[in-house]
């Protein structure tokens, strides 16, 4: 009786020890965040743990009941699903898979573990469920992120150049042509500056929406930033040919873009195209090509269409070389003067020099209509004009304390010279360093400075002139000054063009336009200065006009500093 109630006692202990180890597993399923299956086949028995009622809304009781767990998962993915339940058919004894239940509104991972019998059956198996959806859709979001632009939808510039790649690929066994077409918003920065940056965000969602309406298996579209868009095209024919798409885009910001507050924007672009295999066979290069061909036509004609073409790139090569000159240049101020004689017209008698900048780049004369530009747009035009300011106040100073001889020193400055703040003091401190007589200086400025901000620049004449500086304005005619307003303008010399003296003998229309400009000039009180003379017959011409200075190659082509000596000489 004893040993039956100690085997009694001893049950029911193994029991209430299984029953708490039971329960502690369930609490450690439970804080699993997961459900999970335990299946032994051949005994039929299936039990759910953890999370189970979080997952599914039914609890499997025996073998034939999985069949529901089926029902759940979505259709592309029960095969999947299928031999990631089974993975010892495959001789695996264990599988990890992520798939979607519901028709994809939650995304879980399913881990299987089988313990294997002798003759590889299932003996045991654990199916754990794990709930993924959030980290599904931040992994979604994250590839999103790494493939396309978040405001337009498109691809990224990175992802456009892989695909623009797998293009050029294809048309290398098909011998085929991929077009690259960047579209490129004129002077965008003044609709973000003028009406805010969430606007110009619409402008540019809107133009992303339109260009995708161009896109398919043949065509794939991006932004790369800010307002830059992209087309690829593989075999560009009929609609979807470069001129269509162009033609179709014209057509579009014809008619004013309306935002949401009811505001109105009209949209010109500029673009650029390079073809495969034409430019290149590499997709970055031929991306490159686009981009050099519609920062040409952005420098020189907004709101046009332009194709690549070997010369634009041998020039753009050409400008990279010598940027890269210039840089050295720049350093160690490797230029020289030159100075071209202005004579009165009616005597002929030396009224002074135009000063003249010259840069030989190992023995390669580098015309200073190539290589100021470039200036400009690096910033190192400043450092070149206060260079040349000083070093051509010197030497007039130095020819004044040899010859004693009273004579105009003309020095062209640049807009971007112009327009720098201390460029006023800096002429003045330069005429005090080298004690030069102010009303000896002439500064020349273009016409284009004028269009920047006209208060600024007339307020920046009237104090040179004040300080005693003549003010020319070079190339008069070409730009955007007029007679009309010449009035308000404090300058004393007007420089007429060298594009009307080329055809004053020979077309009496630029006689006719010469002959106002020297009358009415005159009679406002300027001085007139002919650039470009050549010849006897447009000497004789311009005398007859009564204009006042001649300058060009007919009296005097640009001299050395030595050779401006030896004339200096003879005159005295």
């Amino acid at each position: 009786m004893d040993d039956l109630r100690y085997q009694v006692d001893l049950l029911t202990a193994m029991n209430q020890k299984i029953s708490a180890d039971e329960s502690m597993y369930r609490a450690l399923c439970e804080q699993s965040n997961r459900a999970f299956i335990y299946i032994q086949p051949q005994l039929n028995v299936v039990k759910t743990l953890g999370r189970w009622d979080e997952f599914f809304g039914f609890r499997p009781n025996e073998l034939s009941d999985l069949r529901s767990l089926m029902s759940v998962i979505d259709d592309d993915y029960k095969e999947v699903a299928g031999r990631a339940f089974f993975p010892e058919r495959d001789g695996k004894k264990e599988s990890l898979i992520e798939i979607p239940i519901y028709n994809k509104k939650q995304w879980v991972e399913i881990h299987t573990s089988v313990s294997l019998n002798s003759d590889d059956t299932a003996a045991v198996k654990i199916i754990a469920f794990r709930d993924i959806t959030k980290m599904h859709d931040y992994k979604e979001e994250l590839t999103y992120m790494a493939y396309y632009d978040s405001l337009t939808g498109l691809y990224n510039r990175n992802y456009f150049i892989t695909k623009l790649g797998d293009f050029i690929t294809k048309a290398e066994k098909e011998n085929a042509v991929v077009s690259v077409l960047l579209v490129d918003i004129d002077e965008f920065h003044k609709i973000n500056d003028g009406m805010g940056i969430l606007t110009g965000d619409e402008v540019v969602q809107n133009l992303g929406l339109f260009i995708k309406g161009f896109l398919g298996d043949n065509v794939i579209g991006s932004r790369f930033d800010g307002d830059f868009f992209a087309l690829a095209i593989y075999e560009p024919i009929g609609n979807r040919s470069v001129d269509y798409i162009y033609d179709t885009l014209m057509e579009y910001l014809k008619k004013p873009m309306v935002l949401t507050d009811n505001n109105e924007v009209l949209l010109s672009v500029t673009c650029g195209v390079a073809e495969y295999p034409e430019a290149s066979d590499n997709p970055l290069q031929l991306v490159n090509c686009a981009e050099i061909v519609l920062f040409k036509a952005k420098d020189t004609e907004r709101g046009t269409l332009r194709f690549y073409d070997k010369s634009l790139m041998n020039e753009f090569i050409n400008n990279v070389n010598i940027e890269r000159k210039l840089k050295d240049a720049v350093r160690n101020m490797d230029f020289s003067l030159n100075f071209q004689p202005q004579y009165f017209a009616d005597s002929k008698r030396l009224r002074g020099v135009e000063t003249l900048i010259r840069w030989n780049s190992e023995g390669q004369f580098i015309s200073p209509a190539v290589f100021i530009p470039i200036a400009e747009k690096n910033g190192s035009i400043v450092a070149i004009g206060d260079w040349v300011l000083e070093q051509a106040i010197k030497a007039h100073m130095e020819w004044k304390a040899k010859f004693d001889f009273d004579m105009i020193l003309s020095i062209n400055i640049s807009a971007i010279q112009y327009r720098r703040q201390d460029f006023v003091s800096k002429v003045i401190g330069v005429l005090k360093k080298y004690e030069m007589p102010a009303s000896e200086l002439e500064i020349e400025i273009t016409e284009s400075v004028l269009i920047e901000d006209f208060n600024s620049v007339t307020a920046k004449m009237e104090e040179l002139r004040d300080y005693g500086v003549k003010v020319s304005i070079d190339d008069f005619g070409t730009g955007y000054s007029s007679l009309s307003y010449l009035k308000k303008l404090p300058v004393d010399t007007l420089k007429i063009d060298k594009s009307f003296i080329d055809s004053l003998v020979d077309d009496e229309s630029s006689k006719i336009i010469t002959e106002t400009i020297i009358y009415l000039s005159k009679k406002l009180g300027y001085e007139i200065v002919a650039e470009g003379v050549e010849t006897n017959e447009q000497f004789e011409a311009l005398k007859d006009m009564s204009c006042d200075l001649i300058q060009g190659y007919f009296l005097g082509k640009p001299m050395t500093y030595d050779a401006i000596e030896d004339l200096l000489l003879r005159l005295i």
